[in-house]
């Protein structure tokens, strides 16, 4: 079939009656773009009004003409698009047959107001169906040796191939090193664009659009390319793009950079687009560069007193600062100014409706708000809540943003990204099978998870299947990943054992070597860079002190490393010469070859154990390759022992899903807790053990304590 991917495009009904026609044709295979793409020449962009890339035919270039007018230079127009393309394919090696180009491309105009043509017979002018039925039949336009460049030709189209030859490895010299597996079957088979991912891209609505995803299905390179996209398009706009882990700058601005020279043949006009930080502060960072957030000019706009996180923090927590000081400024503010043409949000499961609702505020209309969010991010009990909710009402009562079922013939407002290009299937379902607790024991040696979702469909739309049971509260169910939604390339480049290690050591000691001598020879045997190698602290409050020691005897072995947000700038992550220690804040929204989760012994219990399994799937996920999970002590045995029941069960995650009410309890006991709770526990914990050690020494008795003060020990103990 022939999938529709619908970009701005001034002519209506010429695009709608071709899209409608290729809709049809279930006996076709490829891609037609409207309004896409567009080819960086030295005068700039040159928008192709509609493209028909396929295995039948290769590339089909459409010029649309709208309307009766026949004032149309047929000739000129069919040969530039035809000329323009043909030298955006040629400068790619892997599209040629010694020096010819291995696609053919071929032009047609499509007029469907005509009602007749006058025009040289080289240049075919289709006015209808038929017309367009009898310019396929024709033989000289078939692509018969499609097989080896169809893929290739679509990477090319996509702009896919400029991302590709920035991490190119030229250096390998052994055929089977893990760098040789990574650059041939992991990044080489990487290549296109999905039909979801495309849309995502292209199609854009007049509001608000919502891009759903897992970690590593490509969220923001959809972002990026979508803001290179509208930059070409629309060069008048002002645009931004915003997120939460500050390490995301670099890479936004990279690939935006990228993909606009490779759409304009010239750089960004960096005037018209801001990659700019959510929260944002007055002051500057290490290279003299504004640290500009969403939240700080908009404070700085409508003249109101901005708070940083140390003055927000005291007025509400550690974790719901941001918040407070969004909606402080919504309340503050009684009429927005607006000053952006497009914002698009990545990481929007860490912000709460009150940021995107000054996002929405500070738009022009027709307010185009594009937010793209992972659904399990934080293995969250709730899911982030519906535009409705989000965006409130209008004067009448009606929401002011509304997502409608997906409408034939226009952009798609909710688009879902189902597919995960980052993890394969083992270390995914591990990942969720550690994070939710499927097949965690509890005190009482009863199989009992963390937390699990209030909704169950959730499993379905993140690409697991029902393979047995029921997805139903109280009932048995089995659930797997299946190759559509975990690609088989992601995990057949290596052995199982290999792709995955849970090791116990006796203590930290053993740890430390056996770490340092794995990333040496990373570097030296298995050529591996150093930015292909992240080492992730399980507990961020202690992640300096922990890593201390490790780094200094990679130092004294001639390797480099760094601490991410202590020896870098907030905003910079990789160095190509140094490996990259972190703690889980500034790891999100990255990724690594090889992944080192250490410690991770502190998240198999204890107080807050929800957060502490949602650091863990964090931690497992940022690998698109190679996962080494490691600790020490009697808790690593047990989580290397889940670990274990996950993979005996070939990966399929088996459990009875939780009723609403055990769904309640496990909230509570794993919630995470605030300041003041935590500081009663500890009182708590202080004065139990103080009437321990009283009753073990004997200086007390259980005959001098109340008889109703026993009764309650007991009923609650």
């Amino acid at each position: 079939m022939v999938n529709v991917v619908r970009g701005d495009i001034d002519k209506p009904e010429a695009s709608r009656r071709l899209a409608s026609y290729f809709e049809s044709r279930n006996d076709l295979e490829g891609t037609l773009y409207l309004g896409y793409p567009i080819i960086g020449t030295s005068q700039g962009g040159y928008e192709i009004d509609a493209l028909l890339i396929s295995r039948e035919y290769g590339v089909i270039v459409f010029n649309l003409v709208e309307g009766v007018n026949a004032d149309v230079d047929i000739e000129e127009a069919e040969d530039e698009s035809v000329t323009k393309i043909q030298s955006k394919l040629l400068t790619n090696k892997s599209l040629l047959k010694r020096r010819d180009l291995a696609v053919p491309v071929n032009a047609i105009t499509y007029a469907p107001a005509w009602k007749k043509q006058q025009v040289d017979d080289k240049y075919v002018v289709a006015r209808n169906e038929r017309d367009l039925e009898d310019f396929l039949k024709e033989e000289s336009i078939k692509w018969v040796n499609s097989g080896e460049y169809f893929e290739k030709l679509n990477s090319v189209i996509q702009g896919i191939t400029s991302i590709r030859k920035r991490g190119q490895r030229n250096y390998i010299k052994q055929e089977n090193s893990r760098g040789a597996k990574l650059r041939d079957k992991v990044e080489a088979s990487i290549a296109n664009l999905d039909r979801h991912q495309s849309e995502a891209v292209i199609e854009t609505c007049e509001g608000v659009q919502r891009i759903r995803g897992l970690a590593g299905s490509g969220k923001t390179i959809i972002l990026a390319l979508k803001v290179a996209y509208l930059h070409a398009k629309h060069p008048d706009w002002h645009i931004a793009v915003t997120f939460n882990t500050r390490s995301l700058k670099a890479q936004f601005r990279q690939f935006i950079n990228t993909f606009v020279i490779e759409t304009k043949s010239e750089e960004p006009d960096w005037s018209k687009i801001d990659i700019i930080h959510a929260w944002g502060s007055p002051s500057k960072n290490n290279r003299d560069e504004d640290n500009r957030g969403i939240y700080y000019e908009i404070c700085k706009k409508h003249n109101i007193e901005y708070k940083d996180f140390r003055q927000a923090k005291a007025l509400s927590s550690y974790t719901e600062a941001f918040d407070y000081v969004c909606r402080e400024a919504l309340q503050k503010i009684k009429k927005f100014e607006q000053y952006y043409d497009a914002i698009l949000i990545d990481e929007a499961q860490d912000f709460s409706g009150d940021f995107l609702r000054l996002c929405y505020e500070i738009l022009r209309e027709p307010k185009r708000l594009i937010y793209a969010y992972d659904e399990l991010q934080n293995l969250s009990k709730k899911i982030m809540k519906s535009p409705e909710e989000i965006f409130g009402l209008n004067d009448n009562g009606q929401p002011r943003v509304r997502l409608h079922q997906e409408r034939h013939g226009e952009p798609k407002q909710d688009i879902i990204l189902e597919k995960c290009y980052r993890n394969s299937r083992p270390i995914l379902a591990s990942a969720h099978a550690l994070g939710f607790g499927i097949y965690r024991n509890n005190d009482r040696n009863i199989r009992e998870p963390v937390q699990m979702f209030d909704n169950s469909g959730l499993w379905l739309d993140i690409g697991y299947e029902v393979v047995s049971g029921q997805l139903e509260d109280g009932k048995f169910v089995e659930l797997a990943r299946n190759s559509n939604t975990s690609p088989t390339f992601l995990e057949n480049h290596s052995a199982l054992d290999d792709l995955i290690i849970f090791k116990t050591f006796n203590n930290n000691q053993e740890q430390i070597d056996w770490l340092i001598n794995e990333i040496e020879t990373n570097l030296k045997n298995d050529e591996l860079k150093h930015s292909d190698i992240m080492v992730i602290h399980s507990d961020p409050l202690k992640t300096e002190d922990a890593v201390g020691k490790i780094r200094e005897e990679l130092f004294k072995k001639g390797i480099n490393s760094n601490l991410a947000g202590v020896s870098t700038s907030p905003d910079d992550f990789f160095d190509e010469n140094s490996i990259i220690f972190t703690s889980i804040y500034r790891a999100k929204g990255n990724e690594a070859a090889m992944i080192y989760v250490i410690d991770a012994h502190l998240c198999f219990s204890g107080p807050e154990l929800a957060r502490k399994r949602n650091i863990l799937f964090t931690a497992m996920t940022r690998s698109k390759a190679w996962l080494r999970v490691i600790g020490h002590g009697k808790d690593m045995e047990k989580l290397q022992a889940e670990y274990q029941k996950c993979k005996e069960a070939n990966f399929v995650l088996k459990f009875t899903y939780p009723t609403e009410p055990e769904r309640q309890k496990m909230n509570l006991i794993n919630r995470d807790r605030s300041s003041q709770e935590r500081n009663k526990i500890q009182d708590a914990t202080r004065n139990a053990e103080k009437l321990v050690n009283l009753l073990e020494r004997g200086e007390i008795h259980p005959e001098d304590l109340p008889p109703e003060t026993l009764e309650k020990l007991k009923q609650y103990i």
